[in-house]
């Protein structure tokens, strides 16, 4: 079988949950929509990553993407140490999602970068992510 063209459902938490930004990119995602995914917490250094820790969450959103412009953003060298993982995510209705999400393995996340930080709190306020996860983005700053 033939995947040319298949559309996987993504978790992105980081830049990249801006539609916006992968339209510079080139690259068009479709049902886009905010979601959260219980059981990580947001972690940054030089870029975001997700941390497995019980009890905390991480809002992002959920897109649908070509498998060809998954690997184009992820060939990238600032973010080709990402893995896909499979996670659960919820939309903020509540519905149920089972999506991937590309997370920095915790021994590869280094250094400090408050401009990525107050980046991503822009993009996330635009999106409109509920306040309790800008508090958090807020606390890399």
């Amino acid at each position: 079988m033939n995947d040319e063209g298949a559309s996987r459902t993504i978790f992105f938490y980081g830049l990249f949950m801006d539609p916006d930004v992968l339209g510079e990119k080139e690259v068009e995602p479709s049902n886009f929509r905010l979601a959260v995914v219980d059981g990580y917490g947001l972690r940054i250094g030089a870029r975001a990553t997700l941390e497995r820790v019980e009890g905390e969450r991480v809002f992002g959103s959920l897109m649908d993407l070509k498998e060809e412009d998954l690997n184009f953003l992820y060939s990238e060298a600032s973010v080709a140490d990402y893995a896909p993982v499979q996670v659960t995510a919820f939309g903020m209705d509540g519905e149920r999602f089972e999506a991937v999400s590309y997370i920095l393995p915790m021994e590869r996340l280094s250094g400090r970068n408050p401009e990525y930080a107050r980046a991503l709190l822009s993009v996330a306020e635009k999106l409109g992510i509920p306040e309790e996860h800008l508090e958090v983005i807020g606390s890399w700053i």
